[in-house]
């Protein structure tokens, strides 16, 4: 998808731009930049945001497009330049906010646009022409104020004097009407609209010190006469263009890879027309049951299986797998990983936002738009911080005016450049975006940014086992059966039922019987209904025969004792009771006793709650380095869910590792939560972190991570408020000119975006991981 179009002048939108507008109406394009939230209801649709200054501009945009009838809620992030809105197509089409915002002077490009890598790059070029025809005009400005510096009295006549004040006061122009421009515009938008945004004391300064020193120029007699701040004007412009332009590269670094993740899918891909034919559509055309012929070095535009070729796909943004991987004829593929090595043709399964690639994709815009809590404690700070700003450059005014009218309002100027807050707004979405980068590349999706700060702090972390500590997906080892009932026949009807169930066992019971037979049971399971945490039922139809209601599952659903065995067990019944029993062998993950040593290293408790037998558990935490009297075996879910709350009465804060069904409403308890990438859809839904490596060494990682985060965070704040405490005191005496609070206020938020960056570089490893 490209609409370049959407990207223009400041204004009223275009006609082509409209016209781009009017084609995000159709809603054949929404599943391009979006999700339906409900069946013929919401849709979430996700914007990428141009022309944004400064950490206000965010309140500007939530302000203008909450007041759409039909948006219900909009959330825009300063950081990472992302809208994320919640809208009913009853109401409202896209066209309407993309004009509304367009007015205001900004633009909003759909996420994962073509284009956008391209606009961004304009948008840097333009910034960049903008701060060299600053430093050059600043160059030739202080050359012409030079000798007034230096020059004794009688040295300089009148006229060379007014001279050198016209040549700066000409080469101040570009500086103020096209080097400023920014700044002014985004002052303009919030005065429009009742706000005082960061950018409201800059552009004061600016064009009080522009009036100041043109009033000197035209009227050297006058009371402004006898000084001009030409030289000090054009310098604090440059240090600010700067420090936007340094800050500008700096958050492209640690947050644009979002941008370079929906780009990923191919802009077209050959679909299988009905005569064989191949035509070239756009991935949002897709639907399942669509044959793709994909290309080596093309992506897959969709989730769906191979059937005609072999072939080799790096799928390491989504499995954290970094060596290609082979995928033979049969074999499923995934959205967004890539072709490497032939031509092969897919049918499609799972298409847009219901692909795994999809899923990810949702994960991180959300995560991308939040707003953390000590962020919107900053935000909050900083706007009734401004008003005391405006009202400090007043009362320097009064004070200074008597002395010197001139220096009095260039301490006003002093004033409002060197405490505007932009650091003060970056200093925690900065680092928080920066970590949820770094954490991304090794596997670990940030569902919420505010989730890193209670991660920090945890000192106790929960661990379910199946498909937690353990594989994925366990071994079928045994099967045990009523009389007369083959096991073979047995295990067809386990997996019919089980091919309606994402549970790591009912996924061991399908795949042994596909493992075994290459093809699907013959009986057919109608009416499918499952019980988190207990299991599933259906009525069995084999052909012309009439199977009756089985249940697969827990001995306790399924209304039979268990077997004596040492290994996990699913039970199949039917009408007339027990059929069957399945034991299942389950491996522990091999990182396991190292990822449990590193978290005790770090001072975390770790716990294991499981739903299987008790002895079961006690063995496998044995065997992971889990104490004995931190194990629970025979959990139902809401045990679970009990523990995790008594523990967080007793002071406690606690994060969940699960993988599974039944796993959603502790996920959604605990402090933090993580699900692994296989899990499902719900329990990812109500999990803070999403573990797409399938390495249980990223959970310490993580913890360690978010530790250094919060450090960063801190030293942030910190130094953001005493730079403020600091600099106003020199400002209001008359010791900071104009230059040197440009400088300063540049140098503090490109120093807490700088800052930020650190934890993007080199996670550490997590203690006495290593060791172990």
């Amino acid at each position: 998808m490209s609409t370049a179009p959407i990207l223009g002048c400041a204004g009223l939108p275009t006609g082509a731009e409209r016209q781009a507008f009017a084609r995000l109406d159709d809603p054949a394009e929404w599943s391009g930049f979006g999700r339906e939230l409900e069946a013929g209801g919401r849709w979430e649709s996700n914007f990428a945001v141009e022309g944004m200054t400064c950490a206000a501009c965010s309140f500007t945009l939530e302000d203008a497009l909450a007041r759409i009838p039909g948006v219900q809620k909009v959330v825009v992030s300063a950081a990472s330049r992302r809208a994320r809105l919640v809208w009913s197509p009853g109401a409202v089409r896209p066209s309407r906010w993309l004009e509304a915002v367009a007015q205001l002077g900004y633009r909003l490009l759909p996420a994962g646009d073509a284009s956008l890598r391209l606009l961004r790059q304009q948008e840097a070029r333009r910034m960049l022409f903008r701060w060299l025809v600053a430093g050059l005009c600043m160059m030739q400005v202080m050359m012409y104020a030079l000798p007034a510096y230096i020059a004794g009295p009688g040295d300089m006549t009148p006229d060379i004097e007014q001279l050198l004040r016209w040549a700066s006061w000409v080469l101040s122009l570009p500086v103020m009407f096209f080097c400023c421009g920014p700044f002014f515009r985004s002052a303009w938008r919030d005065l429009r609209r009742g706000r005082i945004g960061m950018d409201v004391p800059v552009a004061l300064g600016m064009a009080i010190a522009f009036g100041v020193s043109t009033a000197g120029t035209f009227d050297p007699q006058g009371p402004f006469g006898h000084e001009v701040y030409f030289d000090s004007l054009t310098m604090f412009v440059f240090f600010l263009l700067t420090g936007r332009w340094l800050e500008a590269r700096l958050r492209e670094r640690t947050a644009g890879a979002l941008d370079a993740l929906g780009n990923r899918l191919p802009e077209q891909v050959e679909r299988q027309c009905a005569d064989g034919s191949f035509e070239a559509v756009a991935p949002r055309r897709l639907r399942p049951g669509d044959v793709l012929r994909v290309k080596p070095g093309e992506a897959f535009a969709a989730d769906g299986v191979v059937i005609e070729g072999d072939t080799l796909a790096d799928e390491a943004l989504l499995t954290g797998e970094s060596r290609p991987v082979p995928r033979p004829c049969g074999a499923r593929v995934h959205a967004g990983s890539h072709n490497l090595a032939a031509v092969v043709l897919v049918r499609a399964t799972s298409v847009g936002a219901s692909t795994r690639f999809g899923q990810i994709v949702a994960l991180m815009d959300e995560a991308a738009t939040q707003r953390p809590r000590l962020a919107q404690l900053a935000d909050r700070i900083a706007s009734p911080f401004l008003a005391v700003v405006l009202l400090a450059a007043f009362g320097a005014v009064l004070w200074w005016w008597p002395t010197d009218p001139g220096r009095a309002l260039m301490i006003a100027v002093s004033v409002l450049i060197v405490t505007c807050p932009c650091a003060l707004s970056l200093a925690t979405p900065a680092a928080m975006l920066a970590s949820a980068g770094a954490l991304a590349r090794r596997g670990v999706l940030v569902g919420r940014l505010q989730a890193l700060e209670p991660l920090a702090a945890v000192d106790t972390l929960v661990f379910d086992k199946t498909g937690t500590l353990t594989r994925d997906t366990p071994r079928l080892a045994r099967i045990y059966s009523r009389r007369g009932m083959p096991p073979g026949e047995a295990l067809a009807r386990a997996a019919a039922l089980a091919q309606g169930s994402l549970h790591p066992a009912s996924r061991a019971l399908a795949q042994a019987w596909a493992q075994t037979h290459g093809q699907p049971p013959a009986w057919r399971a109608g009416g499918l209904q499952e019980q988190m945490g207990q299991g599933v039922q259906a009525l069995l139809q084999h052909l012309h025969q009439h199977g009756g209601l089985h249940r697969l599952g827990s001995a306790a659903y399924c209304g039979v004792e268990r077997l004596p065995a040492d290994l996990l067990q699913v039970h199949l019944a039917d009408e007339q009771g027990w059929l069957a029993s399945f034991a299942l062998e389950e491996d522990l993950r091999t990182e396991a006793p190292a990822a449990v040593q590193a978290l005790s290293g770090q001072g975390v408790e770790v716990q294991l709650l499981s739903g299987d037998r008790a002895p079961a558990a006690a063995a496998l935490a044995a065997a992971a380095g889990i104490a004995a009297d931190r194990v629970r075996g025979d959990c139902a879910p809401e045990d679970k869910l009990a523990s995790v709350k008594q523990w967080q009465a007793e002071g406690h804060r606690v994060a969940m590792v699960g993988d599974g069904l039944n796993d959603g409403p502790v996920l959604a308890q605990a402090d933090a939560s993580f699900a692994f990438g296989q899990a499902v859809p719900l329990a990812q839904a109500r999990a803070d972190f999403v573990v797409l490596a399938d390495d249980l060494s990223v959970i310490p990682l993580a913890v360690a991570q978010a530790r250094r985060t919060l450090r960063v965070v801190r030293q942030n704040l910190a130094w953001s408020a005493a730079y403020n405490l600091l600099s106003v005191p020199f400002a209001l005496m008359g010791l900071m000119p104009a230059w040197l609070a440009g400088l300063g206020m540049a140098a503090s938020s490109v120093l807490v975006v700088l800052n930020s960056t650190r934890v993007a570089r080199d996670l550490p490893a997590p203690p006495q991981a290593q060791e172990a």
